[in-house]
């Protein structure tokens, strides 16, 4: 290919990734509840992930910190839930409109996930990997039930 050929499809590429790169929307909102919800997701992601690591075999069990995480998930998994209010529906929010339309079913998802999330620390301290298997995987399927309902993908 020429140069001539290569500079317009060059220049096609970077747009393209620049237009990729351009969907972090600010969150201007004064109470910036979307920027607070997506925080506290990700810490609950993050104290999640050691358990799932150990759940799947790509991690020891060790009781107490797998307790420790355990007890860590509990206390942050109530955090997001007060930061979806009816005026936290705003860009860049990525929540379906089911939260607000379906507030009694975005309410019992929150309600199975704290279930969940609490059978997992009662189990925590259990040397039956396939307790702590199943248990953790309940959690995990419990965040992505949710998230298919009521979270937009990118």
């Amino acid at each position: 290919m020429t140069k001539r050929r290569l500079l317009p499809l060059t220049l096609l590429a970077s747009l393209l990734l620049m237009g990729a790169c351009g969907d972090n929307i600010k969150d201007t909102h004064p109470q910036q509840l979307v920027s607070k919800r997506q925080a506290a997701f990700k810490q609950l992601t993050k104290a999640l992930e050691p358990m799932g690591l150990v759940a799947r075999e790509r991690k020891d069990y060790n009781k107490s910190e797998f307790q420790a995480q355990a007890l860590e998930l509990q206390e942050l998994s109530s955090k997001p839930w007060g930061f979806f209010t009816v005026d936290g529906n705003y860009p860049p929010t990525r929540a379906k409109p089911g939260v607000w339309l379906d507030a009694a079913g975005f309410k019992q998802a929150q309600d199975s996930y704290l279930v969940k999330v609490e059978q997992l620390v009662k189990v925590s301290g259990s040397a039956d990997m396939n307790v702590i298997r199943s248990t953790v995987d309940a959690v995990e399927k419990s965040c992505k039930g949710c998230h298919d309902q009521f979270r937009n993908e990118r």
